[in-house]
């Protein structure tokens, strides 16, 4: 996976955003199966009249039923194909894509842009309510109900104890030869006036299920179900605990994804690539 498209080819940055309640994740998938990925790749194939398929590479991919507000994904496509279309592009797209899927920017990516490697932070948004009566009709889509009241405080103290660069191994699904070492920069809690509680969880990376885990631990402290240090015991354990629940993807938004300045975009996706370790606890 270049940071530099083929000769020939341009390198375009895509914004854009979606609701992943009819989508079985981003990325495509054997037997059919409707995805972002697909449905994007579909419509730029047909509205550039292309034989070829134009793969998407994109920042974090997101499982079935997750949504995203700001998610970003590069495309290299032939230098005569970008000139001939890009005036009219995006107009074309939003007539093509189906409604629960938009392409809000197209835009030619500075030198060294990797949509995946070279972003430096992910931001997620998990909602959740914990109202009597359970959750808005409008918003049933996009807020978890949870039917025990939350102490917010005491989730904020535990959430507290899980920043920094840790190994979230006990937090991850594991992936076969993949660190789970992340640096969770942002986890904090906030009730807003209608009652919906909105976690923003914020990682230079994540790992399989990393913030569905994470959310599913702390709604255990605020439910006073566990300790506000529980959390953290756990993630000082290293490993899966059954007691942990993995919560419904559909309260969880991608919100933003953030990239170093355009000097730094081929730096930051060289070191992004490197397998991740925690320092040693001692010199020998």
């Amino acid at each position: 996976m270049s940071d530099e498209a083929e000769a020939g080819h341009v390198r375009v940055r895509l914004d854009l955003s979606y609701d992943g309640s009819e989508f079985s994740g981003w990325a495509k998938q054997a037997g059919g199966r409707r995805t972002v990925q697909g449905e994007i790749e579909d419509a730029l194939r047909t509205v550039t009249r292309s034989r070829e398929t134009y793969e998407l590479t994109v920042a974090g991919r997101t499982d079935a039923g997750v949504h995203a507000r700001g998610q970003v994904a590069h495309v290299d496509l032939p230098r005569e194909v970008w000139a001939e279309h890009h005036p009219k592009l995006l107009k074309r797209l939003a007539g093509r894509l189906p409604r629960d899927v938009r392409v809000w920017a197209l835009r030619e990516a500075p030198s060294g842009f990797n949509a995946r490697f070279s972003a430096v932070w992910r931001r997620y948004a998990y909602r959740v309510t914990d109202n009597p009566g359970g959750v808005d009709p409008l918003l049933r889509s996009h807020v978890l109900w949870h039917d025990w009241p939350l102490d917010v405080a005491a989730m904020n103290e535990a959430a507290r104890g899980l920043l920094g660069e840790h190994d979230f191994a006990a937090y991850c699904k594991k992936r076969e030869g993949a660190t789970t070492i992340r640096t969770l920069q942002e986890l904090s809690l906030v009730r807003d006036d209608d009652g919906i509680i909105t976690a923003t969880v914020r990682a230079d990376a994540f790992c399989h299920n990393m913030v569905r885990s994470l959310i599913g631990a702390l709604l255990f402290v605020g439910d006073g179900h566990r300790p506000a240090d529980w959390p953290g015991k756990v993630l000082a354990a290293g490993v899966r605990d059954s007691a942990v629940h993995v919560v419904r993807p559909h309260g969880l938004t991608l919100e933003e994804v953030g990239y170093p300045a355009d000097e730094l975009l081929a730096a930051r996706s060289k070191e992004a690539r490197n397998k991740r370790s925690l320092p040693s606890a001692g010199c020998c």
